[in-house]
């Protein structure tokens, strides 16, 4: 069973290489992120409070985080293991994690915070269906619409100058302190995050001591 945690700024893609390390190693990728994502789109009282969060570029507070963590993994849906993006993201999380689950390796994505502004003022989200783009790497066919449903493809809320600004603050301000702590219990292997994503997906393998997919 292997088991990992996958740390970076927003936009240093943890969750498209949380995807291809869980399809090669038949493990389960968990997005804190996508779980809140579903909450705010089927409007339910969790997601409307995430909503107004988010909105406000805030980061969502530890017991909320923790009690939707908790909840998941208790799912026992990873026989051969996990690995998980969005958490944790302080130091209360960092430990509440340490305590209930062995793990395998941290791997973080480190990116400039110029390359993050880049990546994440062109992301876009179909209103419709929830498929993700960007309008650097991943453009629709038809200009602003959905390739899936024809949908408006909309910027996120809490994809505006001003939160994310205050995102990278508070993402700096408690990055270190996380990365301190599991660095001295846990195998920690920090990769630029810049590469193309199958240069940066061959370097994590290497230093987690992985094969690449065949």
């Amino acid at each position: 069973m292997r088991k990992y945690v996958i740390i970076g700024a927003i936009g240093s893609g943890k969750g498209t290489q949380s995807e291809l390390l869980a399809r090669d190693l038949d493990i389960v990728h968990i997005s804190v992120g996508d779980v809140f994502r579903w909450h705010v789109k089927n409007h339910t009282k969790l997601g409307a409070q995430v909503r107004r969060i988010m909105a406000d570029g805030e980061l969502v507070g530890d017991d909320l985080v923790e009690g939707v963590v908790r909840e998941r993994l208790d799912q026992h849906d990873w026989n051969y293991g996990f690995v998980i993006d969005g958490f944790p993201r302080s130091r209360r999380q960092t430990e509440f994690f340490l305590e209930s689950y062995d793990i395998d390796g941290v791997i973080h994505l480190d990116l400039p915070d110029d390359e993050v502004r880049r990546r994440v003022l062109a992301r876009r989200l179909c209103a419709g269906c929830g498929m993700d783009y960007n309008l650097i790497a991943d453009r629709p066919t038809q200009e602003g619409r959905c390739d899936v449903c024809g949908g408006e493809l909309v910027a996120r809320e809490d994809d505006t100058q001003e939160a994310l600004a205050e995102r990278l603050r508070q993402h700096h301000e408690k990055t270190d302190p996380i990365l301190e702590l599991f660095g001295r219990k846990e195998y920690v292997v920090t990769v630029d995050a810049r590469p193309a994503i199958g240069e940066v997906q061959r370097t994590l393998r290497e230093r987690l001591r992985l094969p690449m997919p065949e």
